[in-house]
């Protein structure tokens, strides 16, 4: 049995029916869909066989990799199948996104409908098996990191009742082996352990993933040149991973887990190889040209706007690459507002090459753009931003305005405080004004124009696209009626 169990939760091991779209599903309460049928829809377990999942998460593939390179004996399991492995584990690894439902989208939506979302719920019934409480009881230490670790700040009663020994927050590839260590010679682990600049991995120091990552992502690229005060990636130095080290990673994926699509990773796929704002022409076209050779699907986690309007022709190149092989293809992309006024608070460096002044007129372009050449973009807004006004808002809703034509999903979310802006307030459902309740009435009204269409790009012959254009219609004028009940009137005061 190994002595390192490495897992997630249920709403984290899924592959969300071969559609990262589907996933924010997660983010949502309970509702009128009964809760093992929303399950079923949202996060379908992970394949498994004998308990071992056919894919994980990738950021837990990283550190699988790490523990293996360094001669540890560590499997990653299925969060259903851990009893049949725990019991002569000494370290149980847990990789979380949103363990409690603190993120931009899952604490929108809560605060919304007054519930905890399935992320929060499932994560806690991790915790709660009884088969980790016996192990804790004879010693096992907890680790936890990922992404959403820094919510446990905010926990420490959490922390203490579930008895985790340590939480990493950080790139943990040159950390983890000297704590597993620890853990391994009983020696004091620390509370919180978050990684210094000394203890950042170089390119050369990240192990390639051995075993495949969940919908086939691959990191491209680690860090963010943008600056964005709310953002917590700006904060890591900015990596590009090689050619070679990509495709490696795209054959474990191929190989072993038959995963012929790929995802890639990046904070702006559309920077990838450059040392600046600008894109590298070269650089981009190359890695896409291979990544399509490889596979038969293939996507972008996040791009900005404001490099593909620095470089429209360039764009569509590459779109005209991508599209060979498929109809669509799919982004997460930040607008997060159109005041230039806060952009240029916030955001000054979200707009390169542009001015902030430009704002707007970047999103307006790169929308239509990406509206042109087939990409689907998952949208985002921060509504609640330190230093926002009413003129902010407005220029906002004007935006919206200009988007209703641009096939796109756009998220309106509250305002959370991460990266340089961790020390400010969390914006409350009890802060909303007129404005901002007519701008979230905005967003509404243009992902329910929208949705049929997307479900019907996304999911075409799925048996299960009725149901969810049924469920989104219902979320929509649900969400719509719970922001009038609150107060709003579409005139604007």
């Amino acid at each position: 049995m190994p002595e390192i169990l490495l897992t997630a939760d249920r709403t984290l091991m899924s592959d969300y029916h071969h559609n990262e779209f589907i996933g924010f599903g997660t983010c949502a309460p309970p509702n009128f869909i009964p809760n093992w049928l929303y399950g079923r829809l949202f996060f379908p377990p992970i394949k498994t066989k004998r308990g071992i999942p056919i894919a994980a998460p990738y950021g837990l593939r990283k550190i699988e990799a790490q523990l293996l390179g360094e001669g540890f004996d560590a499997l990653t399991v299925d969060p259903d199948h851990i009893r049949e492995y725990i019991n002569e584990a000494k370290v149980l690894g847990i990789h979380v996104m949103d363990p409690f439902g603190l993120g931009p989208a899952s604490s929108t939506l809560a605060a919304i409908f007054k519930k905890e979302p399935f992320l929060a719920q499932y994560f806690r019934i991790l915790m709660e098996k009884t088969e980790i409480k016996k192990a804790k009881r004879r010693g096992l230490k907890i680790i936890v990191g990922g992404p959403g670790v820094w919510q446990f700040r905010f926990r420490p009663r959490f922390v203490k009742e579930y008895g985790i020994d340590c939480i990493i927050e950080g790139e943990a590839e040159k950390v983890i082996a000297k704590i597993v260590r620890a853990a391994f010679n009983d020696g004091t682990l620390p509370q919180y352990y978050t990684t210094g600049i000394q203890e950042i991995p170089r390119l050369e120091e990240i192990p390639d993933i051995v075993n495949p990552s969940i919908n086939g992502l691959i990191e491209a690229g680690r860090g963010c040149c943008r600056g964005c005060e709310f953002c917590s990636v700006t904060l890591r130095p900015l990596r590009w991973y090689s050619y070679e080290k990509i495709l490696r990673e795209i054959d474990v994926n191929i190989k072993i887990g038959r995963i012929t699509w790929c995802c890639l990773q990046a904070e702006d796929i559309m920077l990838y190889g450059s040392k600046n704002t600008l894109p590298d022409e070269d650089k981009l076209i190359r890695l896409n040209e291979l990544a399509v050779k490889k596979c038969e699907g293939l996507s972008w986690s996040h791009c900005s706007l404001a490099s593909i309007a620095s470089k429209p022709k360039l764009f569509s190149e590459v779109s005209e690459i991508i599209l060979r092989k498929q109809p669509w293809w799919g982004a997460e992309v930040g607008i997060e507002t159109g005041s230039p006024e806060l952009a240029k608070k916030v955001m000054p460096a979200k707009a390169h090459p542009f001015k902030p002044e430009e704002w707007p007129k970047v999103v307006r372009t790169g929308m239509g753009l990406m509206h042109d050449n087939k990409l689907i973009p998952a949208c985002t807004l921060i509504v609640g931003t330190p230093e926002e006004t009413e003129s902010d808002l407005i220029k906002t809703i004007e935006l919206m305005d200009d988007l209703k034509d641009i096939r796109s999903l756009i998220v309106p979310l509250f305002f959370v405080p991460l990266g340089r802006l961790k020390d400010e307030g969390w914006f409350k459902e009890a802060q909303l004004t007129q404005l901002h309740k007519e701008l979230l009435i905005k967003c509404f009204e243009h992902d329910f124009h929208w949705i049929d269409n997307l479900i019907d790009l996304a999911f075409p012959e799925k048996w299960y696209a009725s149901f969810l254009q049924i469920f989104y219609r219902f979320f929509a004028r649900l969400a719509e009626h719970r922001v009038e009940r609150a107060g709003i009137s579409r005139n604007r005061k």
